[in-house]
C-alpha cells in the first residue's frame, strides 16, 4: 500500500476533527456536571461527558443517548459530523438547559449517583429544562415546533430523531452502575462449520439489558477480531453472556456456541485492592476451571501497568467445537 503525504487543503481525518472539537474551551468540561477533561460523548445528542455521567447516559438507552469513548471507540463519519454540527456542549446546553427552574441546580463533579442521575434524566429523558413551548408531548404541533427550532439552530437529524424516540419509548427503570467493563474479543479457534465448508462468525455479548456485537469475519473458522467492546456494569451484574453466530444473508443466523463469564472474581478482586495504580504488576485473583463453567484453563486476575485485567479462554458450549479468547478490563467509575 502506498502512503502519500497529506495534501494541502485536504480535509482533516474524522478523529482529528473530533479531537479539535473536544479541545474547544466549552468542551473541556462535562456538559452535565462540569468535571474537567471529559473522555466520553453522546454521539446523537452532541455533548462531551465524564466517566461518571457516562454511566447514567448508558442507562437511558441508545434511543436517547448513544455513548462512545472519544479515544477507545471507532466513530463513523456520520457520528462525527453530527457532533460537529451540534458544536459541542454550549450549543447543546443552550437547548437542553434553556429553562432550569428555580430550586434546581446542576450536579457538580463530586455529586453522588442519585443526584447526577436525577438531573440527567430530567434533562434528556423528561426534557424538563426545554422551554415549555418546545417540550414534546403527544400533540403533533409540539413535534413540529421543536423540529423547526432545532433545524434553525443547526442541530443534526440525529438529535431530532432522538427527541422523536423519547416520546414513544417507555421509561426504563433506574439502574445504578458501579463501573465499566472493557471486553477485548481477541480470537476464535476451531469454530464450528455452519456453511458448506466454513462460517462467517461474529460474537454477541450481553450484560443485563446491554447487547453488543463484533464485526463479521467472512469465511474463517479461526477469526481474529482484536475488537474492544465497552459495557456498563450494574450493581447486580450477573454473568456476561457470550454467543457466537454464523452470518447468513438469506436466512436466520446459525448459532455457533455460547458461554458465560463469571465477573465476580474480576470485580471483587478489583474492589478489594482499590486504586490499581498504587500497585505494581501482580496477581490479585483467580477464576478456577470446573465442570460447571466453560473455562479451558484457570483464569487469573492481574494488575498490569495500573489496570485490572483478566485473560479468559472459553470452550463454547452446546456445539461440537470452538474456543474464544477474551481479555477483560475493569474500570471503576471513580477513576
Amino acid at each position: 500500500m502506498n502512503h502519500r503525504p497529506m495534501e494541502l487543503g485536504r480535509p482533516a481525518s474524522g478523529k482529528r476533527r473530533l479531537k479539535d472539537l473536544l479541545l474547544q474551551k466549552d468542551n473541556r468540561s462535562c456538559a452535565d456536571c462540569g468535571a474537567p477533561d471529559p473522555k466520553w460523548a453522546s454521539a446523537n445528542i452532541g455533548v462531551f461527558i465524564c466517566l461518571k455521567c457516562c454511566g447514567v447516559h448508558r442507562s437511558l438507552g441508545t434511543h436517547i443517548s448513544k455513548v462512545l469513548s472519544v479515544t477507545l471507540d471507532e466513530w463513523s463519519d456520520d457520528e462525527i459530523d453530527a457532533m460537529i454540527e451540534v458544536g459541542g456542549n454550549s450549543s447543546a446546553n443552550a437547548i437542553y438547559e434553556a429553562f432550569i427552574p428555580d430550586g434546581c441546580s446542576k450536579p457538580g463533579p463530586d455529586a453522588g449517583h442519585e443526584e447526577r442521575s436525577k438531573f440527567i434524566r430530567s434533562k434528556y429523558e423528561a426534557q424538563e429544562f426545554l422551554k415549555p413551548s418546545l417540550r414534546i408531548n403527544s400533540g403533533p404541533s409540539r413535534k413540529n415546533s421543536l423540529q423547526n427550532t432545532l433545524q434553525s439552530s443547526s442541530f443534526s437529524r440525529k438529535i431530532i430523531d432522538s427527541f422523536r424516540s423519547n416520546s414513544s419509548q417507555k421509561t426504563e427503570g433506574m439502574v445504578e452502575f458501579i463501573g465499566l467493563l472493557k471486553v477485548k474479543v481477541i480470537r476464535g479457534t476451531n469454530l464450528a462449520i455452519r456453511d458448506m465448508m466454513t462460517s462467517d462468525p461474529y460474537v454477541i455479548l450481553t450484560l443485563g439489558q446491554q447487547t453488543l456485537q463484533t464485526t463479521i469475519i467472512k469465511s474463517n473458522l479461526n477469526p481474529v477480531w482484536n475488537e474492544e467492546l465497552m459495557l456498563s456494569v450494574p450493581q447486580r451484574y450477573g454473568a456476561l453472556q457470550l454467543r457466537v453466530f454464523d452470518h447468513d444473508t438469506f436466512s436466520a443466523d446459525d448459532i455457533m456456541g455460547e458461554a458465560e463469564v463469571d465477573l465476580q472474581p474480576l470485580i471483587t478482586s478489583a474492589m478489594a485492592f482499590g486504586d490499581a495504580g498504587m500497585f505494581g504488576n501482580m496477581q490479585i485473583g483467580k477464576w478456577l476451571k470446573s465442570n460447571d463453567n466453560a473455562l479451558v484453563d484457570d483464569s487469573t486476575v492481574n494488575i498490569v501497568d495500573g489496570k485490572v485485567k483478566q485473560e479468559v479462554t472459553l470452550k463454547l458450549q452446546n456445539v461440537e467445537c470452538g474456543e474464544i479468547d477474551l481479555e477483560l478490563e475493569w474500570m471503576p467509575l471513580e477513576q
